[in-house]
């Protein structure tokens, strides 16, 4: 029997919880999982550090490198979630060049609870100074997009709370022994 592949993005502003979303996606499932900060090429990550958003020309290569890994997954046949910020609707058609196997779960919060989240954030390249422009460029997942099978889940509650809603809103369940979201 066949497997088809499914692989989840989960997308949202920075220090929204994407990492410890998709972390806990792996986890309960055994899906691979990949950190999309850890595809940027080093002037993007020293471009942010000193404070300067990123533009759409600095995105595109960093992207790719996404798509491409993402695309690989789906060739082997693998299920996978991948982190990436993914603002903007021609960012996520980008992504989705990897297959249709490819859907969003876009994480949701007030300005003022991110914030907060990244201000007590350690080890982290992105300023807090920058959140603002996140939000200024965060496009909401379309009804295509909604359509074609991604969600959007508010992060308000603890880390439990929002990985069970996840799963439930991507119709995921917890199949590694001895797992509990």
């Amino acid at each position: 029997m066949t497997m088809t592949s499914d692989i989840v993005v989960v997308m949202g502003v920075s220090s929204v919880g994407k990492t410890t979303v998709a972390k806990g996606i792996s986890t309960v499932t055994g899906w691979e999982f990949a950190e999309g900060d850890a595809f940027h090429p080093q002037a993007n990550i020293d471009k942010m550090h000193a404070g300067q958003p990123l533009t759409d020309e600095d995105r595109w290569p960093w992207l790719a490198l996404i798509r491409d890994w993402m695309a690989e997954q789906i060739a082997t046949g693998d299920q996978a979630v991948v982190t990436c910020s993914a603002l903007k609707e021609s960012y996520r058609d980008l992504l989705r060049e990897a297959g249709p196997e490819v859907r969003f779960l876009h994480l949701v919060a007030d300005e003022s609870l991110v914030g907060d989240r990244m201000a007590h954030r350690e080890g982290h390249f992105m300023p807090t100074s920058l959140l603002h422009t996140q939000y200024e460029a965060l496009e909401p997942l379309t009804e295509r997009e909604l359509d074609l099978g991604s969600v959007v889940v508010s992060v308000a509650g603890t880390p439990p709370q929002v990985l069970n809603r996840c799963l439930d809103a991507l119709g995921l369940e917890a199949t590694t022994e001895g797992a509990h979201p």
